[in-house]
C-alpha cells in the first residue's frame, strides 16, 4: 500500500511539472524589394531564440544533380535519395547575424587573419579570364569593397568574405551545422524536385545574377549592380529565399570532382578534413551569366578553397534533428 501511494505521488508531482513550450519558427516577411529594404538583417527573436528565422523542411527524397548542366553536375545515378526533415536557415547569414556573432565570441576572420580576400573589380572592356579578381588588402566581411572605398556594407546583405572555417564556426556557435549538398539542393529545388531553377516570372528566372556580357557590362535588369540584401526576390516553394543567385553558399561537401556515394554523408569525411582542400559551394552568385558560369540553379555546383574569402561567396545554416 505505501508503495502504491508513493507511485500515485510521483505520477501526480509529474504531471503537475510544467513544461516550456518550445518557441515557434519566426520568419521575417520578405519577398520583394520594398521588404528587403526595411529588413534589419535579423529574425524576431534570434539569437535568444536559435531557430528564429528557419524554415522545417519535411522529410522527401531527390535525384542529385542535373543532366542538362555541367559535366560534375550529372546525377551519380537516377535513383532518388531519401533526405531526413530539418531546418534550414530562410535566408543567407546576414552582416548582422554575423555581427552578432562577432561581438559575443571576439571571433576573427580567415581574411583578416591573412590581411585581405578576393576581391572582384569590374573591367570596362573584355579581359583575359579570371583577371577581373584581385587581392585586396584589408578586404573582408567589414570591407567587402577594400579600405579605400567608402561603401560600407549594410545589415540586411548576405556578409561575404567568410571562408569555411568562419561559416563553421559562425553554425557551431548556434548549434547548427553547414548543410550537406544534398540537404542544399533538396532545399534549393523545393517540391519541385525535377526543376533545376528557382523562382521564375512569366518564364524569366527570378534572383540575383548578371544580366548581359560578363565581366564588362552589367544591364542590371534585376536592379542590383552588387549583392542584393536578402530576400528582395520571391521565396521558392519551401518559403526559401535566394538559394539561386545573390551569393554562392558553403556546404559540408568536400569538393572531389564529379559526384560519388558520400555527397549526403557528413561522417565519411569529417573526420579526414585535415586533408580536405576545397568544399561544394552552390547556387551560383550575382556574378554568374548567361555567357560565363551559367550556375545560378539549384544544382549547380563548384570548387572553393576552404580558406579562401571572396566577393561572392556567403552561407546559411541547417539543424538536424
Amino acid at each position: 500500500m505505501k508503495q502504491i501511494i508513493m507511485l500515485s505521488s510521483f505520477l501526480l508531482l509529474c504531471a503537475c511539472q510544467k513544461t516550456t513550450p518550445k518557441p515557434e519558427l519566426t520568419l521575417p516577411d520578405l519577398g520583394t524589394q520594398a521588404k528587403c529594404s526595411s529588413y534589419s538583417g535579423l529574425p524576431s527573436g534570434w539569437p535568444k531564440n536559435k531557430e528564429a528565422g528557419m524554415v522545417k523542411l519535411p522529410q522527401g527524397k531527390i535525384v542529385l544533380g542535373t543532366t542538362q548542366g555541367y559535366e560534375d553536375e550529372r546525377p551519380l545515378n537516377l535513383q532518388a535519395t531519401s533526405v531526413p526533415a530539418f531546418l534550414i536557415d530562410a535566408t543567407e547569414v546576414t552582416n548582422a547575424q554575423f555581427q552578432e556573432f562577432v561581438k559575443q565570441t571576439d571571433y576573427v576572420t580567415d581574411a583578416e587573419k591573412q590581411g585581405g580576400a578576393a576581391m572582384f573589380i569590374q573591367p570596362d572592356h573584355p579581359v583575359e579570364e579570371l583577371q577581373w579578381w584581385r587581392f585586396e588588402k584589408g578586404a573582408n566581411w567589414k570591407h567587402p569593397w577594400g579600405l579605400n572605398n567608402p561603401k560600407q556594407p549594410v545589415p540586411h546583405e548576405p556578409v561575404r568574405m567568410v571562408t569555411w572555417n568562419d561559416a563553421y564556426a559562425y553554425a557551431n556557435w548556434l548549434g547548427h551545422d553547414l548543410p550537406t549538398e544534398l540537404e542544399w539542393e533538396y532545399a534549393a529545388k523545393g517540391f519541385q524536385q525535377n526543376s533545376d531553377i528557382g523562382p521564375t516570372h512569366e518564364g524569366h528566372i527570378v534572383a540575383n545574377f548578371w544580366q548581359g556580357e560578363f565581366p564588362y557590362k552589367n544591364a542590371q535588369e534585376d536592379g542590383f549592380k552588387d549583392v542584393a540584401p536578402v530576400g528582395c526576390f520571391s521565396k521558392n516553394p519551401f518559403g526559401l529565399y535566394d538559394l539561386i543567385g545573390n551569393v554562392w553558399e558553403w556546404t559540408q561537401t568536400p569538393y572531389t570532382g564529379p559526384r560519388d556515394h558520400h555527397m549526403g554523408d557528413p561522417s565519411k569525411y569529417r573526420q579526414s578534413h585535415e586533408q580536405i582542400l576545397q568544399y561544394t559551394i552552390k547556387g551560383g552568385s550575382y556574378l554568374c551569366a548567361t555567357n560565363y558560369c551559367a550556375r545560378y540553379r539549384a544544382a549547380a555546383r563548384h570548387p572553393q578553397e576552404l580558406d579562401l574569402a571572396t566577393s561572392h561567396v556567403g552561407f546559411r545554416t541547417v539543424k538536424r534533428f
